[in-house]
């Protein structure tokens, strides 16, 4: 199988999801480097997007219009100014033009060039979407990409390249394979990737990597736990996290008034009881989703609308365990490696399985990691992310409107303390007597995934999302 680095799992992006929003992004990334490539790239004079299947059925709710013309107007989702984004999709929308790569005017007109086929899906995805280039009417270019998941991109007919055509020191196709170098090498499982991770980038830069990474997801934390409000999409859903924040630190405070730093030396000095530490878990994943509904950048662990329950997981043993910039690493290792098992095996996207996809998979990275890094042999560790997948099995992605706020947000946070539990259920128990592998419960997932119906899968056809009538805007 393709090789996967930890640095494919975890990516900077903006909200709200990383295979409606982040993968359709850097599809159209890509699809200016094949006008370039092509030397179309002065000539063109219009563009024409088709969205497919999933991405078309909710794709305004998931901010996939917003996405593409983003990518294709020269914004990177990694460095843009997310409090600009939808006013700057209104303003283009309302001319009817924009840049071409931030450079190139040309005629864009949503209503006609970004066209959504609701009832078409293509074969290889159900997230599908074609860019069109013209000449005035010629056709110069064409090309179909599949948003697979987890921000992952593929173009039709596209070969493995980059982080994915390597060879490895040790080469992971399923959990047993990782579980018999640990033993056999007398190795963690952060021991293992680190070594595979060297195939790729220097020592110093996994190190910086991964600190970035973490860096990103504290942040995120950090803003949702202190903004209140209102999210964007017409559910009317109020922001909680900066509620439970102020309630749990004993005052309200002011975003930018303290550093993340400062907030967790705070945080640490609160009440430490049962009921304390659970509230503050709920609190960082809601805050983290809360912010991925708005637009706000987000770390994929491994997904967008699953990108609190990693964060939530590994503040958790930062600011109760006092964990250190080495022990955030392993646990980043670890849960990185966890997810990409997901990948090979099964699925990563909600649109091909469902939330179990998306909540499960992260859940599962987080009670890995979690048990490493609180003493947990690799085989326990392997536990933790078979318990916390397990108790996943046929969670349906039915989302109210297509918006990625009910349920989403909230699974976030029981995602999370699911995790914490697999993780104390695993170090309470000899990995030998286990029943059920890691490797078992991931064929159970795809085999669930293939049986789940389609309207269970990011369609909102389904479950909670036809329960609510409600009169969505467009952003």
């Amino acid at each position: 199988m393709p090789a996967i680095s930890i640095f494919d799992m975890f990516k900077v992006g903006v909200g709200p999801s990383s295979s409606h929003t982040l993968g359709p992004w850097r599809a159209a990334q890509s699809f200016l480097r094949v006008l370039r490539d092509r030397g179309a790239f002065d000539r063109v004079t219009a563009v024409r997007i088709d969205l497919y299947g999933s991405l078309a059925k909710t794709g305004i709710g998931h901010g996939t219009d917003l996405a593409v013309v983003a990518g294709l107007a020269g914004e990177d989702p990694e460095t843009c100014d997310t409090s600009l984004l939808t006013q700057r999709f209104l303003a283009i929308r309302a001319a009817k033009t924009f840049r071409l790569d931030g450079v190139r005017p040309i005629a864009f007109d949503p209503a006609t060039d970004l066209l959504f086929h609701r009832r078409i899906a293509l074969p290889f995805h159900p997230n599908g979407l074609t860019f069109t280039a013209f000449v005035g009417g010629e056709t110069v270019a064409s090309e179909t990409y599949y948003s697979i998941g987890g921000g992952f991109v593929t173009q039709e007919g596209e070969q493995p390249s980059g982080s994915a055509a390597v060879t490895l020191p040790f080469p992971i196709d399923r959990a047993s394979d990782l579980e018999r170098y640990c033993a056999d090498r007398a190795r963690s499982i952060s021991d293992v990737v680190y070594q595979n991770e060297r195939t790729w980038r220097t020592p110093e830069a996994i190190d910086a990597g991964i600190d970035r990474l973490w860096q990103t997801m504290r942040d995120c934390m950090w803003r949702g736990c202190y903004r209140d409000g209102i999210l964007p999409g017409g559910l009317n859903v109020v922001r909680r996290a900066a509620k439970m924040n102020a309630a749990l630190l004993g005052e309200a405070a002011i975003l930018g008034s303290e550093s993340p730093e400062e907030w967790i030396e705070r945080i640490r000095k609160t009440d430490r009881g049962f009921q304390n530490v659970i509230r503050w878990v709920s609190a960082f994943a809601l805050g983290v989703n809360e912010e991925n509904a708005a637009f706000g950048r987000v770390v994929t662990a491994p997904t967008n609308g699953a990108a609190g329950v990693i964060p939530a997981v590994l503040m958790y043993y930062v600011a109760f365990h006092d964990a250190d910039a080495a022990a955030i690493r392993r646990f980043m290792l670890t849960a990185g490696e966890v997810g990409s098992l997901f990948k090979k095996g099964a699925t990563i996207s909600a649109a091909m399985g469902g939330c179990q996809a998306e909540i499960g998979v992260s859940s599962s990275m987080a009670a890995a990691g979690l048990c490493e890094c609180l003493g947990g042999s690799a085989a326990q560790a392997m536990m933790a992310a078979e318990i916390a997948m397990e108790h996943h099995l046929g969670l349906t992605c039915d989302p109210v409107g297509g918006l990625v706020q009910v349920p989403c947000i909230e699974r976030n946070a029981m995602g999370a303390i699911k995790a914490i539990t697999a993780s104390n259920l695993a170090l309470a128990s000899d990995p030998t007597k286990a029943r059920v592998s890691l490797d078992a419960v991931i064929r159970s997932m795809w085999a669930t995934a293939l049986d789940m119906s389609d309207k269970y899968k990011e369609t909102s056809e389904g479950g909670l999302a036809i329960q609510l009538s409600v009169n969505l805007s467009e952003c």
